[in-house]
C-alpha cells in the first residue's frame, strides 16, 4: 500500500523459546573457549541493567494474581508507553528505551504473570488469552482513562497486544493510538525450527511440549542442573537469541540471567499456549492505528517473513527489518527499536521543529547505530 513505509536495516549484527530450544542447541554446540568470548571488547560492561526503576504499583488481575508495574513520568502526561516484554524475561529487557525515552513519554512497565516479580500463576491460566486480560487490568489500573497510549510488544509481549485487542476491541478503539510490534508472530508458530534445520525440527517439533512437561515435574532438579551449566547457558543463549557476532558478552550474560530466572515448569506452561497461538483476526483491530513492526533477518525462533505477514496485514505499518539480527531486537539493536518507537510516538504526537527536549537530540540514523 502507498500508506506503507517499509525500511530494510542491512547491518551487521532467540529466546522466547529458548527453554525448549536449549536442548537442542546445546547438543549442537561446539566446545568454545568460552574466556575467549568474553574476553573480546564490551562497550556495555558498565550499563547498569537491571538497576533501572520506576514507581512500584502491584496491580490484581482478574484472577487475583498480583502483577508487578513500574511507572516513571508524570502521571499527567499526555501520552504513555506500555512496554510488555518476551517469554522468559521480565521488563528489564526494555532496559535501553527505558533509559533512552525518558522524557520523551509516561512509561509503564510490568512482568507478566509467573515472570520477574509479578505472582506465580496457576498452571492452567498460563495462556495468551490471559496475558491479554492482564494487560487490560494493567491498563485500568496503571494509565489515566484520558491518556493516549501506545502498546509496545517483544515476542510474547506482541501476542499478548494482539489478545488484548482481539478481546477488548472497545478499549483498544478508546485509549490505544499506536502499537509496536517487534520479534513476534500472529500465529503459525508449530512451524518454527527452534533454531534447528527443518529436517530435524519437523522430528523435534513434536516432542518439545511433551519434553517440557516432563522437565516441568522435575523443576527443582532442572533448575538446579541450568544454574551449573552458567558457560554452556551463555554459548547457547548467544547463539538462539543474537546474530551479531560482536554483541557484547555483558548483554548475552544479562539475557541469559533473566532466562536462567525463569523457572523451568513456567517454560513449560506457557510453551504449549505460543505454539498454539493465532491471532490473525486481531490484525483488522490493531490495523485501526499507526503500527511499527520489526524483525530480525536471522531470527530463529520468531522469523522475519512473521513480521512481514504482521506488517501487510496492516493499513497503516512501518516495517523495519533487520538483516542481521536475531530474536531479541530490543537489546541487540537498542537504537533501531528505540528509533521506531521515536518515529511512532512522533506520528501520533508530533513535536516542535525546534527546541527539541529529550527526543529531539538524535536523528533516527544516529540512534540506529547506537548502542
Amino acid at each position: 500500500m502507498d500508506s506503507r513505509r517499509r525500511r530494510r536495516i542491512g547491518i551487521a549484527g532467540a529466546v522466547a523459546g529458548i527453554g525448549a530450544a536449549g536442548v537442542g542447541a546445546a547438543v549442537g554446540a561446539r566446545r568454545l573457549a568460552v574466556g575467549r568470548v568474553r574476553l573480546r571488547p564490551d562497550p556495555d560492561a558498565a550499563e547498569p541493567f537491571g538497576g533501572l526503576r520506576g514507581r512500584e504499583l502491584i496491580v490484581q488481575a482478574d484472577d487475583g494474581l498480583p502483577l508487578h508495574v513500574e511507572v516513571d513520568g508524570p502521571d499527567d502526561a499526555p501520552l504513555t508507553v506500555v512496554f510488555c516484554h518476551g517469554y522468559t524475561l521480565n521488563q528489564d529487557s526494555w532496559h535501553y528505551q527505558r533509559r533512552d525515552l525518558q522524557g520523551t513519554a509516561r512509561m509503564v512497565f510490568w512482568d507478566q504473570r509467573s515472570h520477574g516479580r509479578s505472582g506465580r500463576s496457576k498452571p492452567t491460566h498460563a495462556t495468551i488469552d490471559q496475558t491479554g486480560d492482564d494487560l487490560l487490568a494493567v491498563l485500568r489500573a496503571a494509565v489515566p482513562p484520558d491518556a493516549t497510549v501506545v502498546l509496545a510488544g517483544h515476542s510474547m509481549g506482541g501476542m499478548s497486544i494482539m489478545a488484548f485487542a482481539d478481546r477488548h476491541p472497545e478499549v483498544f478503539a478508546r485509549q490505544v493510538a499506536g502499537v509496536a510490534l517487534i520479534n513476534t508472530s500472529c500465529g503459525d508458530l508449530a512451524e518454527m525450527t527452534l533454531g534447528l534445520p527443518l529436517v530435524l525440527a519437523k522430528l523435534v517439533r513434536p516432542l518439545a511440549p511433551g519434553t517440557l512437561r516432563g522437565l516441568g515435574r522435575r523443576a527443582e532438579f532442572v533448575d538446579r542442573a541450568r544454574g551449573m551449566g552458567a558457560d554452556l547457558a551463555f554459548i547457547v543463549t548467544k547463539r538462539m537469541a543474537f546474530a551479531d557476532r560482536y554483541v557484547s558478552p555483558t548483554v548475552v550474560g544479562f539475557l541469559e540471567e533473566m532466562i536462567r530466572a525463569t523457572p523451568i515448569d513456567v517454560i513449560a506452561e506457557f510453551y504449549p499456549a505460543l505454539v498454539a497461538h493465532d491471532r490473525s483476526a486481531a490484525l483488522d483491530v490493531i490495523g485501526s492505528v499507526p503500527a511499527v513492526v520489526l524483525c530480525g533477518g536471522r531470527d530463529r525462533l520468531t522469523p522475519a517473513e512473521h513480521g512481514r505477514r504482521i506488517a501487510e496485514a496492516l493499513p497503516d505499518a512501518e516495517l523495519v527489518e533487520v538483516q542481521e539480527a536475531g530474536h531479541v531486537l530490543p537489546l541487540e539493536y537498542p537504537g533501531v527499536v528505540t528509533g521506531g518507537l521515536r518515529r511512532l510516538i512522533d506520528r501520533i504526537r508530533p513535536e516542535p521543529a525546534a527546541g527539541g527536549g529529550a527526543a529531539g537530540g538524535r536523528n533516527d540514523e544516529t540512534e540506529e547505530r547506537s548502542a
